[in-house]
């Protein structure tokens, strides 16, 4: 305890936020967030190859997808679809190019934590959404993978692991 004015409306809203979470748990709606975003992962991976989930497969909050795109930078993917809101980062570190350390720390590589988007779900979000999402970044990321030598060489089977680059 300290004194000094309590911040009423944070205490009040707070106390509201608790009541529509409760509601959300008790009507089904985590559930409903769950379906949307596995349908949003299934359409991505039905779709293209080279994709991985980032975090756990199951324990993972529902509202939340990360996913690493193979061979696509993540801000020239979102560029593709600059009408969905999406981040190629975690939220702690949205103003850096630096990879996320959240990532990192889930143990995923430079490369692939570089080609990753975080897609967020919410009460309003509806399935006509997430299939147009799932459409448009398919779409933006089969256009990049045109472009990249990576991809290609991939494609070819050559395996990148193996590859020595030249330094110049």
């Amino acid at each position: 305890m300290r004194s000094g004015t309590l911040n009423v409306p944070g205490i009040v809203g707070l106390g509201k936020a608790a009541e529509l979470c409760r509601e959300g748990l008790t009507n089904g709606e985590v559930r409903r967030i769950t379906q949307l975003r596995d349908r949003l992962l299934e359409r991505l991976s039905s779709q293209l190859s080279d994709i991985n989930v980032n975090g756990h497969p199951t324990e993972r909050t529902p509202s939340n997808l990360n996913v690493s795109f193979a061979f696509v930078e993540g801000e020239s993917l979102m560029m593709g679809f600059s009408e969905i809101a999406v981040s190629s980062g975690s939220a702690c570190t949205s103003a850096s190019l630096e990879p996320s350390y959240v990532l990192k720390a889930l143990g995923v590589g430079d490369e692939l934590a570089h080609s990753s988007i975080r897609f967020s779900l919410g009460r309003f979000t509806t399935q006509e959404e997430i299939d147009y999402t799932a459409d448009r970044v398919v779409a933006a990321v089969e256009h990049l993978r045109k472009m990249s030598p990576l991809a290609e060489m991939a494609a070819e089977g050559i395996d990148l692991k193996t590859v020595e680059w030249a330094h110049h």
